[in-house]
């Protein structure tokens, strides 16, 4: 903890109010296990993990079928991964396809898609069939998106350089929106430390005004008895619940829980004076302690 504090003091005064645990501290400073997810558009899931058994150690990530936790980080040297046979993705990254539970035919959008992994997984659950569309603000990011979608065999994508507000005149339109929000990313202080030394109370407050601007956009978006799914790879309250309340409180939003073979901490419901709905309980609240990964936050929303 007194590593946290030295490192950044803001941050560290701030989350220890949210869970002071030696655990939540440790693993948040942890180094990251590695983990893959098997593309099972390009070959069968049982192939290329038989494949894969013959030089690493695999091990089910129990909330994602086609996921894997294995023992290497030199993915460069792996012919699978050089193929589009498998994408090394982050564990709790893996989660917010599998709660959209996208359906061949159907109208998609990921409105903040790249670099592209949980697209590719939403195709992957769609057979290729129907329509993606892969949104992202930044060109640079999409030319990203686009080769991994070529690399990993995504057939039913088309990419987009937008604000993802511009959705919003698309009136009741998606099946289902993933929107993985820009977020101030402290799940992600596991791979790199530099979302902690750079991390500010104001680019909190920042992603939250774009994130509220982004969910009531996706929302209008989507079609009555679509599924919607907001997350963010990060923990504060204020990019999380609040964001899902704000949502709650402007439109009939429904929330709906999310049940998968994992450990969470509760979602929180006051913060700092702020108290949200009883209804964000319903929310997946991830911190690191919880499976040995990323903190993540995911909650599942259905338009009536």
């Amino acid at each position: 903890m007194e590593e946290v504090a030295k490192m950044n003091r803001a941050f560290y005064e701030r989350y220890q109010k949210l869970d002071d645990g030696e655990e939540f501290w440790r693993l948040m400073m942890a180094p990251l296990r590695q983990s893959i997810r098997i593309n099972t558009l390009k070959a069968p899931l049982e192939y290329v993990k038989a494949r894969l058994e013959e030089r690493y150690e695999l091990e089910p990530i129990p909330w994602v079928k086609e996921g894997f936790f294995i023992n290497t980080r030199e993915f460069g040297d792996m012919i699978e991964y050089t193929l589009g046979l498998v994408f090394p993705q982050e564990a709790s990254s893996m989660i917010p396809p599998v709660v959209l539970d996208p359906k061949p035919g159907e109208l998609v959008l990921d409105m903040a898609a790249a670099p592209g992994a949980k697209t590719t997984q939403i195709a992957q659950y769609m057979k290729n069939e129907g329509c993606i569309i892969a949104n992202d603000l930044k060109k640079w990011r999409a030319n990203v998106l686009i080769a991994n979608l070529n690399r990993f065999g995504v057939l039913n994508a088309r990419v987009t350089v937008k604000d993802g507000t511009y959705f919003s005149r698309f009136e009741n339109t998606f099946d289902r929106i993933l929107l993985d929000a820009p977020c101030s990313s402290v799940g992600m202080i596991r791979k790199s430390f530099k979302f902690l030394t750079d991390w500010s109370m104001k680019k909190v407050i920042r992603y939250s005004n774009i994130q509220k601007k982004l969910i009531v956009a996706a929302y209008k978006a989507l079609k009555p008895g679509g599924v919607l799914v907001y997350s963010t790879c990060t923990i504060d309250p204020l990019e999380n619940e609040e964001v899902v309340d704000y949502l709650l409180s402007k439109t009939d939003a429904k929330l709906e829980k999310i049940n998968l073979p994992l450990k969470s901490t509760p979602p929180v419901l006051e913060f700092e004076g702020k108290k949200y709905s009883e209804e964000v309980k319903k929310c997946l609240r991830i911190h690191p302690q919880d499976n040995n990964t990323e903190a993540f936050f995911i909650a599942k929303i259905r338009k009536p």
